[in-house]
């Protein structure tokens, strides 16, 4: 647990940050009046999520490698973070959507019916549901995880020093 403890840290932090996103998002009237631009303005959630990570990542360099990490040391941290994040997604999703914002789904079950995303109701309803949302969200904290460490690394990794 020593050696992931920081991963640890890293993703229940971004585990609350993303439940802040969710409360803001309900308070600005995206899961209701403005539904019509939650698909929109919901993707603005990576540029906390990518600081975060990258926060974590500088402080695994900083905290546990000494200031000195390898592109493969912090890929390999940024996947423990990223798999941990996952693990709390399911449960991260069941409180945005059955204690923030239980309106959510009703409403844009509704409202992409109305303007013709889905043919019907029950088609929605088949997206749009707590069960698809948290294998989507467990899903997407893994493959969003390992691209953005993957990046991230590039710039994060102690350089070897240059031989003269």
């Amino acid at each position: 647990m020593q050696k992931i403890k920081i991963e640890f840290k890293w993703a229940v932090i971004f585990s609350i940050v993303g439940l802040v996103w969710m409360l803001l998002e309900k308070l600005a009237g995206l899961h209701s009046t403005y539904i019509d631009y939650h698909m929109y303005l919901t993707n603005l959630f990576a540029i906390p999520a990518i600081w975060v990570m990258v926060l974590a990542l500088k402080d695994k360099k900083r905290n546990f490698y000494g200031g000195q990490m390898t592109y493969v040391n912090g890929l390999v941290s940024g996947l423990i973070l990223s798999a941990i994040i996952a693990a709390f997604s399911p449960l991260t999703q069941w409180i945005t959507s059955f204690v923030i914002t239980p309106e959510y789904f009703p409403n844009v079950i509704k409202r992409s019916a109305e303007l013709g995303y889905y043919k019907t109701t029950a088609e929605a309803e088949a997206v749009f549901n707590y069960s698809n949302y948290a294998t989507q969200g467990l899903i997407g904290a893994l493959g969003m995880g390992v691209v953005t460490t993957a990046i991230a690394m590039i710039f994060l990794r102690t350089k070897a020093a240059k031989q003269e």
